[in-house]
């Protein structure tokens, strides 16, 4: 019995009850580690035509011996080589044949710590190995229950390559009989070593023709061996690559763009990406893992990998496939290194250019799209104080009020004068926007508005500034038209403050039509900062101001009301500047509106008319009845 080293010994004992955290995982080891094999001696027939064959895996489980076997007619070992190659933990076969016969020559092999191995004793409770190195006529048994040695005798072999014996531990805490169960390994093969080169086979029951003849075994192969997104055009189906994404991503629509891509230079890789009609069902929830599933020469080493992708194109499904990608000695969390770092610079690249490709040639997809995952690219624009808002403000999409459409910055850009502001508007819905008074005077000077609905839009804006020279201003900031001209109204406006006193300043503007106020916000928080800060349990205030159109019916009858009629007034136009933007009105709003409205009836005025001066009107009919009749007229004739 040898001994493992000290160090070794340590090590596999991390190996089998830390570093792996899935079980199933060590076929998935035992596969790429069978695979390395005949990659190897692949490589050597290139020289030597003898040394080709018909390259495979095969899997043997066996209910009655309680053991699963996994075959390949790689390369094989040597005595020496079993030794060191099992006998010492982390040392890699692989690693050592690269060195040999050089990195750019030898591509493709996945083992590089010498690890994988050993997570089969996660399962089993011996291992027997049974190798025969290419060129030997000896073969050799290497044994082993991982924890005080291994030994090494002589043995048999036909021909060359390595047969490793998993004697499965009893069921207890864990059930591994399941990995004696055809169809459950059919299952493991197709999630992690699909791709494999190879194929991996296995005797399954397959019905005879005929009745009353049971059942027969035929080898059948497990894995589909070419990944879909390593094809090339020519081989794929009208909609195989639709078919891939509904099938693996359990979709029943198609995705609205789908993206190839293979780089080759200091890092290569290969990825098929797409982004998805409609938004998962729980996108926007914290239960949404985003992320793509990444490959090692077709072995899968994640499902989902988020470093993949940034959090605002978490919406692309897809794969990336690398033979260069550095792996920690699990294989199942990744050592984010620079390559990592490289590829997911490289995909985030590629998929903004795509998008801004759409956008360009095919406006109807990429609004579809937009209105799908618009919100994703506008929150990309603004987290972590706007990194990102360079490379998505092209993207982004708005309502225009006078195009009624969606634009781009650029778009809207290109009707302003130099220096001219990109005015915009605030609310819920095109449709609550669309009613604001401010609107009024913009609209009439042929200016175009954009309408912000979704929370992020105003902070995007902020973080933005300005946009090819033009900054950003809020239809409701006070800075979209010039203050009136005041004169003679200054006692009238002071009034109007005082009676809201602590809710708002009051100002005249020029900006208002038909109707007679509005509400706007001075200082660095608008109206729609505040409504957000304080859905979010915040405590910030706008600076809120009422402006107040001096040329209206409704304004100019607060210069000859009594205190109790001002009062009232007063308060339904401040209430119903509230409403405008959408803010909730004050209890004694209704009060107030229902007097005015009796005053209204009982003094028989319009709201829209100017008030009649009822004095003038009386002494005007008394000078009438008391002049003297003329030319026969009779003293009561009436007028």
């Amino acid at each position: 019995m040898k001994q493992f080293k000290a160090e070794s010994k340590k090590l596999l004992d991390l190996v089998v009850n830390s570093i792996y955290t899935n079980r199933e995982i060590f076929l998935r080891e035992l596969i790429s580690n069978a695979s390395d094999a005949i990659d190897k001696r692949k490589f050597l027939s290139l020289t030597d035509a003898s040394l080709d064959t018909d390259f495979c895996i095969e899997l043997k489980p066996d209910k009655a011996t309680r053991t699963l076997t996994v075959i390949d007619n790689g390369i094989g070992m040597s005595e020496k080589e079993l030794e060191n190659n099992l006998g010492v933990i982390a040392a890699s076969g692989t690693e050592r044949f690269q060195k040999e016969n050089g990195k750019e020559k030898v591509e493709g092999l996945i083992g590089k710590f010498g690890v994988g191995f050993y997570s089969a004793f996660m399962v089993a409770d011996k291992v027997t190995v049974t190798s025969r190195k290419i060129g030997e006529n000896t073969a050799h048994v290497w044994t082993s229950d991982g924890t005080s040695g291994f030994e090494i005798t002589d043995g048999e072999l036909l021909s060359a390559g390595t047969t490793v014996v998993l004697h499965l531990k009893e069921d207890g805490d864990e059930n591994y009989s399941v990995y004696l169960d055809p169809n459950h390994l059919k299952t493991l093969v197709k999630k992690y070593s699909d791709y494999i080169r190879y194929p991996i086979r296995m005797l399954l029951p397959k019905k005879a023709e005929g009745v009353d003849k049971g059942e027969v075994y035929e080898l059948t192969d497990l894995n589909s061996m070419i990944p879909v997104w390593k094809k090339r055009k020519n081989e794929l189906g009208e909609s195989e690559l639709d078919d891939f994404y509904m099938h693996t991503y359990h979709d029943f629509t198609p995705p609205v763009l789908t993206i190839q891509t293979h780089i080759e230079g200091a890092v290569e890789y290969t990825a098929l990406l797409y982004v998805p009609s409609e938004p998962a069902f729980d996108y926007y929830t914290k239960d949404y893992k985003r992320g793509l599933s990444l490959y090692c020469n077709g072995v899968l080493v994640m499902d989902v990998c988020a470093e993949l992708v940034p959090e605002y194109l978490g919406f692309v499904r897809g794969v990336t496939d690398t033979p260069d990608l550095a792996l920690n000695i699990s294989r199942e969390t990744l050592q984010h290194d620079r390559r990592l770092r490289t590829i997911a610079t490289g995909l985030e690249k590629k998929i903004l250019s795509e998008l801004e490709k759409v956008k360009n040639n095919d406006r109807e997809k990429y609004e579809k799209f937009f209105g799908a995952f618009g919100k994703a690219l506008k929150f990309g624009a603004y987290e972590n104080y706007g990194t990102n808002k360079d490379k998505l403000k092209d993207l982004l999409l708005y309502y225009s009020d006078a195009k009624k459409k969606l634009v781009t910055l650029k778009e809207y850009c290109e009707g302003l004068k130099e220096g001219e502001a990109i005015t915009y508007a605030c609310g819920e819905t095109i449709e609550k926007i669309t009613m604001l008074p401010q609107l009024e005077a913009l609209r009439a000077d042929g200016r175009d508005v954009l309408f912000f609905t979704e929370p992020v839009d105003e902070f995007i804006a902020r973080m933005l500034g300005e946009y090819d020279g033009h900054k950003f201003e809020n239809v409701a900031s006070g800075k979209a038209s010039g203050q009136a001209n005041t004169d003679g109204h200054e006692t009238l406006l002071k009034r109007i403050e005082e009676k809201l006193k602590g809710k708002v300043t009051v100002e005249a503007t020029d900006k208002l039509k038909s109707y007679p106020v509005c509400l706007a916000a001075k200082g660095e928080v608008s109206l729609e900062m505040e409504r957000i800060m304080s859905a979010m349990g915040g405590v910030v205030k706008a600076d809120r101001v009422l402006q107040v159109n001096l040329n209206h019916p409704a304004i100019s009858a607060l210069e000859t009301a009594d205190d109790a009629t001002f009062t009232d007034a007063v308060t339904v136009l401040y209430n119903e500047a509230l409403l405008a933007e959408g803010y909730k009105t004050e209890p004694e709003f209704l009060s107030a509106l229902n007097r005015i409205i009796v005053s209204g009836i009982s003094s028989g005025v319009r709201a829209d008319e100017k008030p009649v001066v009822k004095k003038k009107t009386a002494a005007k009919s008394s000078a009438k009845s008391t002049k003297k009749p003329q030319n026969g007229d009779s003293e009561n004739k009436t007028e």
